[in-house]
């Protein structure tokens, strides 16, 4: 599996989310800013629905 991005490329592909986001408008904002699959899939299988944090999106991409 390709290496996830780091904290602040991260950032980067989260630009203008607001928080709290739900999985798919999240994923639609990661696509539109760039982000590469590996990421985008890793959103899609995330456990979480919501998000509240991007602390949040982090710990999700980790599991």
């Amino acid at each position: 599996m390709a290496e996830l991005p780091d904290a602040i490329e991260l950032q980067k592909y989260l630009a203008g989310v607001d928080y709290p986001v739900g999985r798919h408008e999240l994923i639609g904002i990661a696509e539109d800013n760039g982000a590469p699959e590996e990421l985008l899939a890793r959103l899609r299988d995330a456990k979480t629905d919501e998000f509240d944090s991007p602390t949040e999106v982090s710990s999700a991409l980790r599991d």
